[in-house]
């Protein structure tokens, strides 16, 4: 029951945060075309003090749309107000994030081949972590510095926070705290920024005054902070799915090519609407990420040294004549997978067998061979956390076996 009441749980946050994020990130697109799209209006509504205006065609209608260089003459009863996509998003993926990572951290926050930390001490460093990273941001956004050497300070400090991160957590909890940081700066940008700017606004222009512009620049910046997170931020909430890339060595070196190669894809977008067509930097973008995914292809002579690595895997099973047996074979998936991966599952963490993927028998064993040597020899992301201690030898007997 304990099993299924967190599975429950995780799939109505994941659902109500993927619903939000949607909503957070649309808006965000739509607001940031819109400012890039605005025209200069005629002269008669610029003397109602309108900066710029935008038509446009949606859903059967035609829409006018106008900003005001300050405000409205008279403010509206109704002002519709853009912030708990925000935070809703980052609520429920806090909330998520904890059932998973620190309810559930002996599986996946927790590597005891990295760091001897106790349950305890794992939770408390990754919270704080997460703290100090939001002050590292703040801190940065303080020195007020020229956009692209902002941008490559902080794609280096989250390198830098990330490869921390991954000397002492599993490396998929590192991409997901590093992911979990940023969403966190985007919605602190929301809290503590944005919405304090609009609060101003509309309180000196309900006062008859007129506003100072600084705090509404600010808002501006951190509005293209966010902007520019966000294909970063999706593809570390996604990271968890795809050991492709969360299972492989030089993590840190991954990690600062997909953050950059999202920010520069993402900017290609940002001058379209601009109105500066650059297609050369969309393409080597994407030529970018294909290049990536070639270097990152288990080739055939690759991939044997990343599965036999001499001093992982003992000479007397490698260079073994002899056929390991089947009983040899699922004596090692029932110690290490069975508990999770069964019909039955003995682990309190599920209550059906992930992905519906279950080892009970060997013919099941043999259908999923190439997944487990990918998970248990080449990325070694299994057992979850290693709870188990799966060895480097048994991983190297169950390789050959399964090869056999």
């Amino acid at each position: 029951m304990e099993a299924y009441i967190l599975d429950s749980l995780q799939l109505i946050l994941r659902y109500f945060h993927i619903v939000a994020a949607i909503a957070w990130i649309g808006a965000s697109f739509y607001f940031v075309w819109l400012d890039n799209n605005l025209k200069t209006p005629p002269t008669w509504k610029q003397e109602k003090g309108i900066k710029g205006d935008l038509w446009a065609i949606h859903g059967g209608g035609f829409y006018e749309v106008a900003k005001y260089q300050h405000g409205p003459e008279q403010m509206p009863t109704s002002l519709h107000w853009f912030k708990w996509e925000a935070y809703t998003t980052w609520l429920t993926g806090f909330l998520l994030f904890s059932l998973m990572y620190y309810i559930g951290a002996e599986a996946y926050l927790m590597d005891a081949s990295k760091a001897d930390l106790s349950k305890g001490e794992a939770i408390t460093l990754s919270f704080w972590l997460l703290v100090v990273g939001l002050g590292l941001y703040e801190g940065l956004c303080r020195l007020k510095l020229p956009n692209l050497l902002f941008a490559v300070v902080c794609l280096l400090s989250l390198t830098v926070y990330f490869y921390g991160l991954n000397l002492a957590f599993a490396q998929k909890a590192a991409y997901l705290q590093t992911g979990a940081l940023i969403g966190t700066c985007m919605a602190a940008n929301v809290f503590f920024h944005i919405m304090p700017s609009q609060r101003y606004m509309v309180a000196e222009i309900a006062a008859g005054k007129l506003p100072d512009a600084a705090p509404g620049l600010n808002a501006k910046i951190r509005s293209v902070h966010n902007n520019y997170a966000t294909l970063p931020v999706l593809f570390l909430m996604m990271s968890g799915h795809f050991t492709v890339v969360t299972g492989r060595d030089n993590a840190w070196l991954i990690l600062l090519t997909l953050l950059s190669l999202g920010m520069w894809i993402r900017h290609y977008f940002n001058l379209k609407h601009q109105g500066n067509r650059k297609p050369w930097v969309l393409i080597s973008g994407l030529f970018g990420v294909v290049a990536l995914l070639v270097v990152l292809a288990p080739w055939p002579e690759t991939a044997e040294k990343t599965q036999t690595p001499e001093t992982n895997a003992p000479a007397t099973i490698l260079e073994q004549p002899s056929r390991i047996s089947d009983e040899e074979g699922m004596a090692v998936i029932a110690k290490h997978c069975q508990s999770c991966h069964s019909k039955t599952p003995s682990s309190t963490l599920f209550a059906s067998a992930p992905l519906g993927l279950t080892l009970d028998t060997i013919q099941e064993v043999f259908t999923h061979k190439v997944s487990i040597i990918q998970r248990t020899v080449i990325n070694k992301d299994m057992p979850l956390g290693n709870m188990s201690k799966m060895t480097d030898n048994e991983r190297a007997l169950v390789k050959e076996w399964l090869k056999e």
